[in-house]
């Protein structure tokens, strides 16, 4: 079994050539190929969509009880451990020598960061609050593109980030969970988080050249456990953990990050990016959903008003403009 999922992980390596690059937290770069999606690939991509929602879930429950960091900790050193392990059992190289440096940075900025900042939301905003500012990760992208990468600053692209902006606004100012500045700081770690996966994904452009992007993935959960372990001692957990709590952090390692990794890459290897990249818009409809039925959290009018305008945003980024005919097609997903 796990010889085949790396046999599924090294052909998507094949497509993605020299341009591999972090996603949802790794940016894949492939050449422009018309897929059809079977009915396996639709339930796969609503699966991936139902698991990254439900990872805002899990935060929720995971975090006031063991901190934003012990949470993060957890998370990425075991679902590293894991899918180091099916990398090694295909006899996959991770090239540490020459790439630890790429996988440090990268961990600390697409997964020990983000994953930090969301956990500590967690501990105060409604899970659906974090997976809608999750989702304006490509709008930070863009203007860090811009910024960085030197890439051009459409019009749309603009329009793109102005109606993330107001979508987030309408959401924090008017929806149903009550304004405080921990409100705000909570969705601020969220926007910063956010944010994080945009500098990451300009920095796997410049760097990671060469390096598959089932390595850069792997590479940077164990880049961020590395960062994120020494700071433990100095930060407790907030109360005893139970038996329940450790194994929603099983999940949230195990399900929503090592499984969640392996379906996204059979998607893109399946439907190519700009199909996967739909989840983007499923994933806060689940978190919503998962926190309505589990946590009871509320959800208006100004809810879905909000949500409509960040997926508004994230289609005219992504998908609002065509493609360059002759240069490969950059897809980015991020995911809490």
């Amino acid at each position: 079994m796990a010889a085949k999922v790396v046999d599924i992980m090294a052909d998507i390596m094949a497509d993605c050539g020299e341009h591999g690059s972090p996603s949802c937290r790794i940016l894949t770069a492939f050449q422009p190929k018309t897929r059809i999606m079977r009915r396996a690939d639709f339930f796969r991509l609503i699966a991936l969509a139902a698991i990254w929602g439900a990872s805002f879930l899990f935060m929720r429950m995971i975090a006031p009880v063991l901190g934003p960091l012990w949470t993060t900790e957890i998370r990425v050193a075991v679902a590293g451990a894991v899918m180091l392990l099916f990398l090694l059992a295909g006899r996959k190289s991770m090239d540490f020598g020459l790439n630890w440096k790429v996988y440090l940075v990268l961990g600390v900025l697409n997964s020990a960061l983000p994953f930090s900042f969301f956990a500590y939301a967690a501990m105060t905003l409604p899970a659906g609050y974090s997976a809608v500012v999750n989702a304006t990760s490509p709008l930070w992208g863009a203007l860090v593109g811009a910024v960085v990468l030197k890439e051009a600053l459409t019009g749309r692209k603009i329009a793109g980030l102005a109606a993330g902006i107001v979508g987030v606004a309408f959401l924090v100012g008017l929806g149903p969970a009550k304004f405080s500045i921990q409100l705000m700081l909570a969705v601020l770690a969220c926007v910063a988080a956010a944010f994080c996966y945009g500098m990451a994904g300009a920095y796997a452009k410049l760097k990671s050249a060469g390096i598959g992007a089932p390595m850069l993935a792997t590479g940077s959960q164990l880049g961020a456990a590395l960062v994120v372990l020494p700071t433990l001692p100095f930060v407790p957990t907030r109360s005893e953990p139970t038996m329940q709590v450790l194994l929603f952090a099983l999940m949230l390692a195990l399900l929503c990050t090592a499984v969640a990794y392996f379906i996204y890459f059979r998607l893109m290897a399946d439907i190519g990016p700009t199909k996967t990249l739909t989840v983007t818009f499923l994933i806060p409809v689940f978190a919503l959903l998962w926190g309505g039925i589990f946590l009871h959290e509320e959800f208006n009018l100004n809810s879905l008003i909000g949500c409509a305008l960040v997926g508004l945003a994230t289609w005219l980024v992504l998908f609002g403009a065509k493609p360059p005919q002759q240069a490969p097609q950059p897809a980015s997903l991020k995911r809490g």
